[in-house]
Order: structure tokens, then C-alpha cells, then sequence
């Protein structure tokens, strides 16, 4: 682990995205709210949102630092949706690591949210 100690505390901000290639059927359950496992976009937003929270205990060298924001964003696009993560901290290292943890997160999330519906489903451009 990299000593951070000498470090000054100061803001951080990072931001990821991951895109979801949908099939038009897969878009459609999820616009209209039928994803039969529940609200997917929801539960992959708190997915993400838990998951930024233990980055630190899944990668072995990241240290644990305060999540002092984390917004989980989506935008529907023609063959898909975007998910796009923003994590802030004031801390002596950055967050860039829990915005990439949060987004992989929601990603995976929604597939197995949809999967057992639908099939051509892809996880790209984290």
C-alpha cells in the first residue's frame, strides 16, 4: 500500500460511465417498469452506490476513504443505456476507484436484473 500519510486532505472528484447494449425488448421492460426481479435501474443505482462504499475491501492496494457524495446516473440511448457514476471525498487520495467500482456495479447489476428475460445483453466501454 502506498503511504499516503504525509498527503494534505483536499476535495477529489471522479467520474465513470459504463454503457449497456440493450436489445429493444430489454429497453422497453425497463422503460415501462416490468423487469420482473423489480425496479432494475433502482437496484443497480443502490448496487453501485454499496459497492463504491467497499472498494477498499475488494482491491487490495485502495485505501479506505469517506464517500462525502456518489450520484448514480442513467440516460436511456437508442441500443442501450449509459450509467454514469460521480464520487467526491475530501481526502489525502483520490476516488476515482469507487466511481469505476460504482458504475461496474450498476452495470452488472442491471444484466442480472434483465437476464433472466432477455438475451444479447452487453456490458461495454467501462
Amino acid at each position: 500500500m502506498r503511504d499516503i500519510t504525509p498527503k494534505p486532505e483536499t476535495w477529489r472528484e471522479a467520474v465513470a460511465q459504463a454503457f449497456v447494449k440493450l436489445p429493444p425488448e430489454a429497453q422497453a421492460l425497463l422503460q415501462e417498469g416490468k423487469v420482473a426481479k423489480g425496479d432494475a435501474l433502482e437496484v443497480a443505482r443502490t448496487a453501485g452506490i454499496l459497492g463504491a462504499k467497499r472498494t477498499w475491501e475488494l482491491i487490495p492496494f485502495c485505501h479506505p476513504i469517506p464517500l462525502t457524495n456518489l450520484q448514480i446516473t442513467y440516460d436511456f440511448e437508442a441500443d442501450g443505456v449509459r450509467l454514469e457514476a460521480k464520487a467526491e471525498t475530501i481526502a489525502a487520495t483520490g476516488v476515482e476507484m469507487e466511481a469505476l467500482m460504482a458504475v461496474n456495479l450498476a452495470a452488472l447489476t442491471l444484466y442480472d436484473m434483465l437476464k433472466p428475460q432477455v438475451s444479447g445483453i452487453e456490458i461495454r466501454s467501462l
